[in-house]
């Protein structure tokens, strides 16, 4: 493999790398998480430098994993013996490739992808970038199996050229990002081991996950000198079933979640404003109630969840922000339920009893103290919910156990109970206020402004990458005290989704995306764009590694 490579130029080591990787099956959730780094490290290990330095080329198995994922690492040591080290990371596992339908059996096979899309009639922007030669297809070419190209060829390039390599370089590659980070966040410990055994200084790492235009023929290429992180903000909606036949007398849990999800989806009000960036509305992700048959008894409880990007926010404001929009929408259908039960009243000409609407809103850290003051033992309630929902995924867990403690109220009122589910994702980005970070911006800033007069491309700096990302898990910039309001409203986080709060916090990594650039991530016609991609991209990489230490030298 290393002869192949060596032969060509690195923009065709790039291509032939990640023509291989797309080949490869690793669909989240399967065995090929687990198989492809296999395959990489097979062919790392062709590499002269791993052939002299077998122990800096390196697999550990991602801990409790039932699939087999692991996490590759490969350590280029600099000649100038300091510990002063940058870390370039990727993951390689993708999405389904269901939305490929009849196409399914080329999703992995970007020469084939390539031909049909030349003949294409549906898409004239996609069949122009097939018939361009420019661009390449298939499920993880441009997320983002180009972008670990880049990042092996680059680490075979300074492996080769050590004389420019005035730091050291780590290469983490990974899987289990498409769901829910468990190689990144597993990859923490051996990064906590070699800053402790090795006394590494970590001072950035970059990732190169993808970027995109961000509108019709936007021209410019994107770097993101931060990410955003996630919540999953949720809400448990217990009503009062009734039959259809006195339906004016209950509570349909659904009225109110679909209120709640006319206030919350979408909504460019609930976005923090921050200028010059890409800020994403919080969108619907899961609503249904939990009948599981037909009946014609409606609905008890309701559940709902959303992805909620968080950029500078703390969890205690999104919790605010939320329960009052659950508090208005509550009221609001309460008011519609009287004024309906009213006209019937009035229109039937039956007596009028006294029914009330009446719909509480709590946190769900207020609620367990409510509950514990009543002498219930949530503890216990909360451990046996655990115990019958073994197996299930993580969200439905984290309602199930609000769910047995609602029904465990001695009151039985309707409620709706805000809380966390599993995943959270920090936020983190570089403050002006930090000497570390301001160097970093700054020479990130002047190095894609030489890099755009030599080659015409056209950049931005940016503070947050748009999408999730792997980065995120790598530097935290939230307050004890902002991790303990989002925690007391995170059922069981310890068990259901142990983020490594100290761990992160030990390693404080700034994290750039410095990402291949393509269009339609995750969608059938992926593609990667391969002049900038495997072109530009990775001499603007290098040279951000090289000027960065050169600005760290002493």
């Amino acid at each position: 493999m290393n002869q192949q490579l060596r032969q060509l130029p690195i923009e065709m080591q790039i291509e032939k790398l990640t023509i291989d990787l797309v080949n490869i099956n690793s669909i989240n959730g399967t065995a090929g998480e687990g198989e492809i780094i296999d395959f990489v490290y097979d062919q790392m290990q062709t590499f002269p430098y791993y052939q002299k330095n077998p122990s800096l080329l390196w697999t550990t198995r991602v801990k409790n994993d039932p699939i087999g994922r692991k996490n590759l690492f490969a350590f280029v040591q600099s000649p100038k013996k300091t510990k002063k080290t940058i870390i370039y990371h990727s993951h390689l596992d993708t999405v389904d490739i269901e939305d490929y339908g009849n196409l399914k059996e080329y999703a992995f096979s970007a020469k084939q992808l390539e031909a049909f899309f030349k003949t294409y009639e549906g898409n004239a922007d996609v069949q122009n970038d097939a018939l361009s030669g420019d661009w390449m297809f298939g499920r993880g070419a441009v997320d983002m199996k180009s972008g670990a190209a880049v990042h092996i060829a680059n680490t075979l390039y300074f492996s080769n050229h050590l004389e420019e390599l005035e730091g050291n370089l780590l290469l983490i590659l990974n899987g289990g990002e498409e769901s829910e980070h468990d190689g990144i966040i597993d990859a923490l410990d051996e990064l906590n081991r070699l800053k402790i055994e090795e006394k590494l200084d970590f001072l950035m790492a970059i990732n190169t996950d993808f970027t995109t235009p961000l509108y019709g023929n936007d021209p410019h290429r994107y770097i993101y000198t931060g990410v955003a992180g996630k919540l999953l903000p949720s809400f448990h909606i217990y009503g009062r079933e009734v039959h259809v036949g006195d339906t004016l007398s209950g509570i349909d849990p659904n009225y109110i979640a679909a209120k709640i999800t006319e206030r919350i989806h979408n909504n460019f009000e609930l976005t923090e404003q921050i200028e010059g960036e890409t800020i994403l509305p919080p969108t619907c992700l899961y609503q249904r109630d939990t009948k599981e048959t037909y009946t014609v008894q409606t609905a008890s409880t309701s559940h709902i969840y959303f992805n909620y990007f968080l950029y500078k926010e703390t969890p205690n404001q999104v919790i605010d922000k939320l329960k009052a929009i659950a508090q208005q929408a509550s009221l609001e259908a309460e008011k519609y339920l009287q004024k309906q039960y009213e006209r019937y009243v009035e229109f039937s000409k039956v007596p009028k009893h006294h029914l009330a609407w009446n719909i509480e809103v709590v946190t769900y850290h207020e609620f367990i103290s409510y509950l514990n003051e009543r002498g219930v033992n949530t503890d216990f309630i909360i451990k046996e919910a655990l115990e019958k929902n073994v197996g299930k995924e993580s969200r439905q867990q984290s309602f199930a156990i609000v769910n047995a403690l609602q029904k465990a109220d001695p009151e039985h009122r309707p409620r709706v109970i805000l809380f966390f589910a599993p995943p959270f994702l920090p936020h983190n980005y570089l403050k002006d206020n930090k000497e570390q970070d301001r160097i970093l911006k700054q020479t990130i800033t002047e190095v894609v402004a030489e890099v755009a007069n030599e080659t015409g491309e056209q950049f931005k700096v940016k503070r947050f990458f748009p999408y999730l990302a792997d980065g995120s898990f790598l530097s935290i910039h939230a307050t004890e005290k902002e991790l303990y309001e989002l925690l007391d409203n995170f059922p069981e986080w310890e068990a259901l989704y142990p983020v490594p709060f100290e761990k992160i916090k030990a390693l404080n990594i700034p994290s750039v995306t410095m990402g291949v650039y393509g269009k339609d991530g995750h969608k059938w016609t992926e593609r990667v764009y391969k002049p900038y991609s495997f072109g530009i991209l990775p001499g603007l990489i290098r040279k951000t590694t090289r000027e960065l230490f050169k600005v760290h030298r002493h």
